[in-house]
């Protein structure tokens, strides 16, 4: 699998788990489903940037979600 997949894949899924888990926190009760998002995702972008060889550079992220989400689309 593409490894910019993996890391969009991943940060996707770490914006959809915040809403969950803020939600939780100012209700005082634990969201599952957040923790497991937010797991999931960490180990996502974890295994895209150890097996990228080059790494990827913070200000590279924009362009590389962008060509990933183009190569999804095409």
């Amino acid at each position: 699998m593409d490894t910019d997949l993996v890391l969009t894949a991943g940060l996707a899924l770490l914006v959809l788990s915040l809403p969950t888990l803020i939600s939780a926190w100012v209700d005082g009760r634990l969201s599952r489903l957040g923790v497991g998002m937010l797991a999931s995702a960490s180990g996502l972008i974890g295994w895209a940037v150890y097996t990228q060889p080059k790494g990827y550079a913070l200000e590279s992220i924009p362009d590389v979600v962008v060509g990933a989400i183009a190569r999804l689309i095409n």
